[in-house]
């Protein structure tokens, strides 16, 4: 389910001013600022309560995009992203150096585009990453509408767009490419076997 268009509008606006909302994912409910913000990210880690050394992972709205936040790009991220994107599969990529250290301190970023409209209509008009970090404390249970979202996140974050249930109920699973062969970090919508025949048709192909 989409929400109305002037609840994106909103959102939007309020994400260029370096304000911090949740919104609906393809997974489950996501809280978000603008990637390059640092002020608004800094916000997220103390709304969610989360330690400073956790990187968040950033939605992109397409592969163009990551081309310029990861460098270089194994093969094997090719063949996962052909297969499962759009959709739950978070990556950890080698950074581009250029990035800001507020977004990783370390040598990786990881990155997901998400299959859902309201997500990516963000995206494409704020123009650049969002953080995409589920909208729950952390240590809490990830939540599937905006009302758990305003439960959980009331008084702390500037608007809640509500895009009905989400519709994958899991969060994201997040995959390590940084060394060719995928390693799975977290188990999440997408299973480990759906991982390892993607892994073998690469090995294949080689």
């Amino acid at each position: 389910m989409g929400a109305p268009q002037q609840e994106i509008g909103r959102g939007v606006k309020i994400l260029q001013k370096g304000g911090v909302i949740a919104f609906p994912t393809d997974t489950v409910y996501g809280l978000g600022a603008d990637a390059f913000n640092s002020t608004a990210v800094e916000r997220i880690y103390k709304i969610k309560n989360r330690p400073t050394h956790r990187q968040f992972p950033l939605l992109i709205a397409d592969v163009e995009q990551l081309t310029t936040l990861a460098k270089p790009i194994p093969e094997i991220a090719w063949f996962l992203v052909r297969r499962f994107w759009p959709g739950g599969l978070t990556l950890v990529l080698p950074k581009t150096y250029s990035l800001p250290n507020h977004l990783t301190s370390g040598a990786t970023i990881a990155v997901r585009v998400p299959n859902h409209p309201v997500c990516l209509a963000l995206i494409q008009n704020l123009g650049g990453p969002i953080i995409g970090t589920s909208a729950n404390i952390s240590g809490q249970p990830a939540v599937l509408t905006a009302e758990e979202a305003g439960q959980q996140l009331k008084g702390k974050i500037d608007f809640i767009i509500n895009g009905g249930r989400c519709p994958g109920g899991k969060e994201s699973t997040v995959v390590d490419v940084t060394n060719n062969a995928p390693v799975i970090l977290r188990q999440g919508i997408i299973l480990s076997h759906e991982i390892d025949e993607v892994y073998k048709e690469y090995l294949e192909a080689k």
